[in-house]
This record gives structure tokens, C-alpha cells and sequence, in this order.
């Protein structure tokens, strides 16, 4: 029977029969987050708030009969010199040799183990993803119930993310550090999967089947994963590479040990494993659940079509630019000869992002903010700011006319909104139910608000009339989620879209409207 069973007096202490599908509260274009204090960060800075962040550790062990080891290894774990307070999440995978009783006991003498366990034997992709969804610290690390990892590299692994350089580091096997001698065949076949691993998610890993990770948890339980065994080591590097995860590699020691030691992974599992990795890079893309992330790193393959947007917008692009719903910086990338740039958007996760990509740039400004709350736009009034971008942001948001009021109010006179929305009513369906659309926009009427919230409208035009065709296939007729291959294409035929937006006879699937804040004597000649 599946479910969660916790034994009365026991809160640390539950048995899962399967993986736990992450949760979803994070999904979706989230629009209520506070807005953080205005300022510009330093790099210093950034280092000691990520620093500040990390709290906990979370130390994942799966375990199949490892019943004469498991006591030492979770002492070593506890023991560990780090910089984190510690929690350990023990998933027994149906052991049959009196683990879980074991696990039981350290339970009952230590309140920061947890045990979980698995009624059948289920795989240890199976067990860590059950840990995952169990574990309440910032930052996971997965240690096997055997002597072949030492806990003492942990302070190293968890360095690079401390000082928020990194989002994932793997511990490998093969560079600078005292190791035990690998069985050849063992690390030929290692270093082979690391290799196509390295060709297919475009990295440089030395190391790919490590069984040492340590990764934000922010950043594990948005990654959509769905291996039971040993594949869950290239899946992890999949979705980390789709994701876009910043990893490095550190040294740490490793004592493998033999077949009669109880060494459990075979021939046939290395063969998994090539297939697991040309699976989820080429059939199962997929990467997460959270679908607004994905497409935005769907539209990172799509270079030429965001360059074409704002070739578009170029003539009114001033040198003081607010991008409102910066994303993770496909469009901001254009705007970094600007005097200032200000980039806000609400997800912190985003800003983290944005912070890392642009580090160092004095003209840039990251800020977490709500559109939606009048109390964010007081802090842009000191910018003097001559533009204000807008891209496939108003039409997740319900008040957009609330919105247009305060652009107009943070712009300077003779300042521009330009603003990038999906166009034409008629192709409201799936895509747009899926990204959290209240609605699509036709010419006239979006003319009409900018109007009404005080601004002379100098520029409208609709554009991408062939991808208004694959919008209007993809979301009514054969319905598909956007994919990273599919972007890829989309910017390839960019030359061909643009061609065709001359010829072909129908409303396009985006429409641009530039809005002008007159100047005062402007107003006074008009009245």
C-alpha cells in the first residue's frame, strides 16, 4: 500500500513506498514576492548575503543492506567539520538485513536523522528522490551508506556554493587528491560516460558518476527527475545542464571497494547509463515542472528572434532603461551599453541569476520588486529614467492598467514605454493557459490604455506572422508544450519569419506599442 506511515512518537520517522513527485508551490509566474531595498549590490555583497542564506545541510543517504556500515557512516557524517548546522535523511530501499531497524535506533538517538523507508527494493534513483522531497535544509549533499566517500571533503564541497559562486559542485575521483587505486575497467567506463556526457550537455566534468554532489536545494526540487537506479547520476548532470546550474568540480578522496565488499553497481548499469544520458538530453527535455523557467530557457536558444524585438524597439531606446520583468536576462543582454539599467523582476531565484550573469558591471542594478504594488515604483523615481521595457510581462499581470499608470509616472518627460505583448485575441488557447495568460492584446485596445494612462502612442505594429501560424497549431490544434529544440529552430528561421512578415496577409503573434510621456509645454500648446 502506498503512503506515508508515521509511527506514533516517532515524527523523524516515515516509510514511503515511492519517490515524491517535487512540489509545485514554486511554479508559475509568482507575482508576490516584497521588493527588496533599493541599492546596488557589490560583489562582496552578494558573496555575504548568499553566505548568510545557507543555514542547514541536508545529507541524503540511500541505503540497501548496509547494515555493518550505516552506523559509522552517520557518525561520520555527523562529525563533519562544517559550517552548517546538519540533518540527515536515511532512505531505506527495502532492506532485508536489519538496516532499517538500525536506522531506527540512530533515529531515536539523534534528533536530526529522519528515516524514511521504501517497502520494496526500488532503486537508488528512487531512494534520493525520496530524500529530496523529506529534506528541509538549503543545501543537499548524497552520501552512500559505505566507506567509499569521506565526510571530511564536505566543508570543500560545499565552498564554491557558500560563496555563491556555484549552484552545483561534484566531488571527482580523478583530480589532485591521495586515492585509492580504481579498478581499470571501472574507470575507463567512467571516464568514457563522463565524455559522452560531456559532448551531449556541452561541459567539461571530469567526473560525471561521482557519487558525491552537493546542490542548492532551491535548485533540486524544481529539477524534474524520474530515475530509480544508478541512471540517477547522469540525470542529475542532464537536468543540471538544461537547467543552466552554474557546477563546479573539487578533489575529494575515494576508497572504492570490491564486489565482496558489497560493491552493488554492474556492467549492465554503465549501459544504463549511456542510454539514460542520450534519453534525457534528446527524448525526455523536459527538466523541470516549473514551466515558466523552462520556457525562459527555451528562449535563450532562440537568439536571433529576442534581437529582432528589440531591433525593433532600438529607435526609442533612451540611455536610463527600466526592463520591468527582467526574467533571466534574454533581452537585458541587449541593453548593457545603457548609462543605467536597471533590472527588476519578482522571482528571487531570477535576480540571483541576473546578479551572477551581469557581476561587475557598475551601470547595472538588480531589484526584486512586484509590479503589482504602487510601493516598488518609488524607488525607480531617483533613476531619471528616459525608457521603461516591457516584455511578455503585462499580460500575466490582472491590474495592466494600474501598470501603464505608474510606467508613465516613474518616466521622465519625453521618455518611452515600449511594450512586447502577445497579440490578437483569437489565439488565446493552451500555450497561453499553460504560461498564466489573463489575455492577449489587440492593437486598438492596448492603444487605448496607453492613452488612458497619459501617454502619446508613436510606434504600434504586429510582427511574427508565421509564428502566429505555430502558435495557432501549437496551442488549439495539436497542443505542445515549447521546448528547447523548438526555440532552437524558432531563431534559425528568424531570417525567413522576418521575410514573410512583408508577405503574408494575416495579424502577427506579437504586437509592439511604444508610448511617449509628453513634455509639460507639450501638454500646455495641446490644451
Amino acid at each position: 500500500m502506498s503512503g506515508i506511515l508515521r509511527p506514533e512518537g516517532s515524527p523523524s520517522v516515515c516509510c514511503d513506498n515511492q519517490a515524491e513527485r517535487p512540489s509545485r508551490e514554486s511554479e508559475g509566474f509568482a507575482r508576490s514576492l516584497s521588493p527588496q531595498v533599493p541599492g546596488t549590490l557589490g560583489a562582496m555583497e552578494r558573496k555575504s548575503s548568499e553566505t548568510v542564506a545557507f543555514r542547514k545541510l541536508s545529507v541524503l543517504i540511500p541505503v540497501y543492506n548496509e547494515r555493518w556500515t550505516l552506523a559509522e557512516v552517520v557518525r561520520r557524517v555527523l562529525a563533519a567539520p562544517v559550517s552548517l548546522a546538519t540533518e540527515v535523511v536515511i532512505v531505506d530501499d527495502g532492506s532485508t538485513d536489519g538496516s532499517y531497524e538500525l536506522a531506527l535506533r540512530l533515529a531515536e538517538q539523534d534528533s536530526r536523522i529522519k528515516v524514511i523507508r521504501h517497502r520494496t527494493n526500488t532503486g537508488k534513483g528512487a531512494a534520493i528522490r525520496t530524500a529530496i522531497s523529506h529534506l528541509s535544509g538549503d543545501v543537499a549533499i548524497i552520501q552512500d551508506a559505505d566507506f567509499e566517500y569521506d565526510p571530511q571533503d564536505f566543508q570543500a564541497l560545499l565552498e564554491p556554493i557558500l560563496k555563491g559562486q556555484a549552484d552545483a559542485v561534484f566531488g571527482s575521483r580523478f583530480i589532485g587528491h591521495t586515492r585509492r587505486v580504481h579498478f581499470f575497467w571501472h574507470a575507463l567506463v567512467n571516464k568514457f560516460l563522463t565524455l559522452v556526457s560531456n559532448m551531449v550537455n556541452d561541459l567539461t566534468l571530469t567526473d560525471m558518476e561521482t557519487g558525491y554532489k552537493a546542490i542548492r536545494t532551491d535548485v533540486l526540487k524544481q529539477l524534474r527527475l524520474t530515475a530509480r537506479t544508478f541512471t540517477i547520476e547522469p540525470e542529475l548532470t542532464c537536468r543540471l545542464a538544461q537547467w543552466g546550474a552554474r557546477i563546479y568540480e573539487v578533489p575529494v578522496s575515494y576508497c572504492g571497494r570490491t564486489y565482496a565488499e558489497g560493491k552493488k553497481i554492474r556492467a549492465w548499469d554503465g549501459v544504463k547509463a549511456l542510454g539514460a544520458i542520450l534519453y534525457y538530453r534528446f527524448i525526455d527535455r523536459q527538466f523541470t515542472y516549473n514551466e515558466e523557467f523552462a520556457a525562459l530557457r527555451s528562449c535563450q536558444r532562440a537568439a536571433a528572434y529576442p534581437r529582432w524585438i528589440v531591433e525593433q524597439a532600438r529607435p526609442y531606446l533612451g540611455q536610463r532603461i527600466l526592463e520591468a520583468g527582467a526574467g533571466i536576462g534574454n533581452l537585458s543582454r541587449f541593453f548593457l551599453r545603457a548609462e543605467r539599467l536597471v533590472l527588476a523582476d519578482c522571482n528571487p531565484s531570477y535576480c540571483r541569476m541576473l546578479r551572477y550573469r551581469f557581476e561587475g558591471r557598475e551601470n547595472i542594478r538588480v531589484v526584486q520588486a512586484d509590479l503589482t504594488k504602487a510601493e516598488s515604483y518609488e524607488q525607480w523615481r531617483e533613476e531619471k529614467l528616459d525608457t521603461v521595457f516591457c516584455s511578455n510581462v503585462l499580460e500575466h499581470l490582472p491590474n495592466d492598467e494600474d501598470i501603464l499608470k505608474r510606467f508613465y509616472q516613474i518616466l521622465e518627460e519625453g521618455g518611452h514605454c515600449i511594450l512586447i505583448v502577445p497579440g490578437e485575441s483569437s489565439l488565446l488557447g493552451q500555450l497561453d493557459r499553460a504560461a498564466r495568460h489573463y489575455r492577449r492584446y489587440t492593437a486598438p485596445g492596448l492603444i487605448t490604455k496607453m492613452e488612458s494612462a497619459g501617454f502619446q502612442v508613436v510606434f504600434a505594429r504586429q510582427f511574427s506572422r508565421l509564428g502566429a501560424t505555430a502558435w495557432y497549431l501549437t496551442s488549439k490544434i495539436l497542443p505542445r508544450r515549447l521546448n528547447s529544440l523548438t526555440m532552437r529552430w524558432f531563431g534559425r528561421i528568424t531570417p525567413l519569419i522576418k521575410l514573410l512578415d512583408h508577405l503574408l496577409p494575416w495579424p502577427g503573434r506579437s504586437l509592439i506599442v511604444v508610448g511617449r510621456k509628453p513634455q509639460k509645454q507639450t501638454l500646455r500648446a495641446a490644451a
